[in-house]
C-alpha cells in the first residue's frame, strides 16, 4: 500500500508542469543584438567595423558571402520566446549597404535615432 501511495505521489509531482515554488530559468540563444548596436551601424562600414560592433554574425550564408544574419531568440522563465533577426547586406567592396529584418529598431533598411 505504501509503494503505491508513493508512486501516485511521485508521479503526481513530476507530472506537474506549473508547480508553485519551482524557478525556471530564462534562456537566451544566439547573438546579442541591442539598439544601441543597431544604432551605430551606417552605410558604407566595412566588414571589419561591422563585426567590431555586432560582433561575428551567427549565420554566414554560403553562397553569399555579402549577407550577415544576426539571430536572438530570448525566453523567459515559464513565458513565451521572443526573437530577434537582423540581416546585413554588404556590396563587392565590402561596404555596408543594407540593414533589415525583424529587428524593432530597423526600419526601411535605415536605423532609428533614439
Amino acid at each position: 500500500m505504501q509503494k503505491i501511495l508513493v508512486g501516485a505521489l511521485c508521479a503526481m509531482i513530476t507530472g506537474c508542469a506549473e508547480f508553485p515554488g519551482v524557478y525556471k530559468i530564462d534562456i537566451d540563444q544566439g547573438d546579442v543584438i541591442t539598439r544601441e548596436m543597431v544604432d551605430q551601424l551606417r552605410p558604407g562600414m566595412t566588414k571589419r567595423q561591422v563585426r567590431f560592433i555586432m560582433g561575428t554574425p551567427l549565420i554566414t550564408d554560403t553562397f553569399n558571402q555579402q549577407r550577415w544574419d544576426y539571430i536572438y531568440s530570448h525566453q523567459p522563465g515559464g513565458g513565451d520566446r521572443e526573437q530577434e533577426h537582423l540581416s546585413l547586406l554588404f556590396d563587392d567592396q565590402d561596404k555596408l549597404v543594407s540593414i533589415g529584418g525583424g529587428f524593432p529598431a530597423v526600419a526601411n533598411n535605415t536605423p532609428q535615432q533614439p
